[in-house]
């Protein structure tokens, strides 16, 4: 799955440390994240969705999705 977490964290200027105290997780679980090394889970994409003000879609994209586009 990929996500523009990064870049909407480095918009606001706020650190790993800083996102992750603010949705209750480890500064470790938001660098994986960003990296697509873990999917969150639905709570999570949740929280990020409503401190971002941003629908979950526009934050999380699927990397399926993205294929099936790519070829058509």
């Amino acid at each position: 799955m990929e996500n523009k977490l990064r870049v909407l964290r480095a918009e606001r200027k706020w650190s790993q440390a800083f996102l992750a105290e603010q949705l209750g997780v480890s500064r470790q679980s938001v660098n994986a994240i960003e990296t697509g090394k873990y999917d969150p889970s639905l709570p999570l994409a949740f929280a990020i969705s409503r401190l971002f003000s941003q629908p979950i879609e526009q934050i999380f994209q699927d990397d399926a999705a993205n294929l099936t586009e790519a070829a058509e």
